[in-house]
């Protein structure tokens, strides 16, 4: 059975900062681990606060993640993470965006920057 992996997982996995708990980590991806989009949202949210990784190291480490775990919506997920590359949106933003690219989902925002990339 897969085991949902949660964000201090995923970064002690991407970073290997902590010998025991990057090991076991690895360990748990190697056994055929998964996790969800409000995960990785956290995982983006550390690594740029807390780690300052710029956003396109961000956005290339997390794609090549899902290549090792299974992500629900990884299409749209996999969208959002290039989008959020290429902008100074917010993750969830970017989210959105993959969203109505993706999956033709309708977004209704009051959010101006949001709105003109949704009609873009």
């Amino acid at each position: 059975m897969k085991k949902l992996i949660d964000a201090n997982v995923i970064l002690r996995y991407l970073l290997g900062d902590h010998p025991q708990l990057s090991q076991d980590a690895r360990k748990a991806v190697e056994a055929g681990a998964y996790t969800l989009a409000e995960v990785i949202a956290e995982v983006v949210y550390v690594l740029n606060g807390v780690y300052k990784v710029e956003r396109k190291e961000i956005s290339n480490t997390l794609i090549d993640f899902m290549d090792e775990v299974a992500i629900e919506n990884q299409e749209i997920m996999v969208e959002a993470l290039m989008e959020y590359a290429a902008t100074s949106l917010d993750f969830v933003d970017c989210i959105l965006i993959a969203y109505h690219r993706v999956a033709g989902a309708e977004v209704i925002s009051f959010d101006k920057k949001l709105n003109k990339k949704l009609d873009g």
